[in-house]
């Protein structure tokens, strides 16, 4: 291709190799897209909807996440959430769960680091009180179970990493479990203790709201996330 020069040369210099792929990188940097509120909607997206049910009411929440596919095929390929749709028979709440689907979405479409959405709806508290999942899980309110779920569909996509335990700790924990276990066996099981994979007599863990702190060896240890009160 032809370029016609209309000023006069003063100077010239021939680039290097690197100076070639560097500005070749820089080039396709930035035509990479990001996430902002001016993206278009595709026709199709491909979503995940997680079912919510609590002892609350008789009928569960069907929550749908949507997402998009930013710089599809290339090395900066990213998956970020587009859109959220709630769906339940039960209608007692319809009017705050269609203003947090908006409020959510909104905020998606908008760009940036919108993980902080998790902590804050897992903070909400119901003045009624909260519930116990099946497993011992407390949920403080609907609304943080909501933000419960929101996390597992960030950390399937890559926008939030899991939290893992050290071999260590791990270790440390299956032993004291192990021993407990083996301690509890050697006890007649009362009728009312409860279904769960923890010890019936745990504690609620303040950390991953788990019922599953017990005190072993002098110290309360939560024999799911590992948190412990001696380091």
């Amino acid at each position: 291709m032809n370029k016609k020069i209309s000023q006069k040369i003063v100077s010239y210099k021939v680039s290097t190799e690197e100076q070639t792929q560097a500005a070749t990188a820089k080039e396709a940097e930035s035509n990479i897209i990001q996430m902002h509120e001016k993206v278009s909607r595709p026709e199709e997206l491909a979503g995940s909807t997680y079912k919510i049910k609590t002892p609350m009411s008789d009928h569960a929440l069907y929550l749908t996440i949507n997402d998009i596919v930013l710089n599809q095929g290339t090395d900066h390929e990213l998956r970020r959430p587009f859109e959220v749709f709630i769906n339940s028979k039960n209608m007692d709440h319809f009017q705050w769960i269609v203003a947090l689907t908006r409020v959510l979405s909104a905020v998606f479409r908008k760009g940036g680091d919108c993980t902080f959405l998790v902590e804050e709806m897992k903070a909400v508290f119901d003045p009624q009180g909260g519930y116990f999942k099946p497993g011992g899980k407390f949920m403080p309110s609907l609304v943080a179970e909501i933000g419960w779920a929101i996390e597992d569909h960030l950390q399937k996509i890559g926008m939030l990493k899991k939290p893992e335990i050290a071999e260590h700790q791990q270790k440390i924990m299956d032993e004291k479990r192990a021993e407990f276990e083996g301690a509890a066996a050697r006890k007649v099981a009362t009728p009312t203790a409860e279904a769960s994979d923890f010890p019936p007599t745990a504690e609620l863990c303040k950390k991953c709201s788990v019922k599953a702190t017990i005190l072993m060896d002098g110290c309360m240890t939560c024999l799911n996330c590992g948190e412990s009160k001696c380091g």
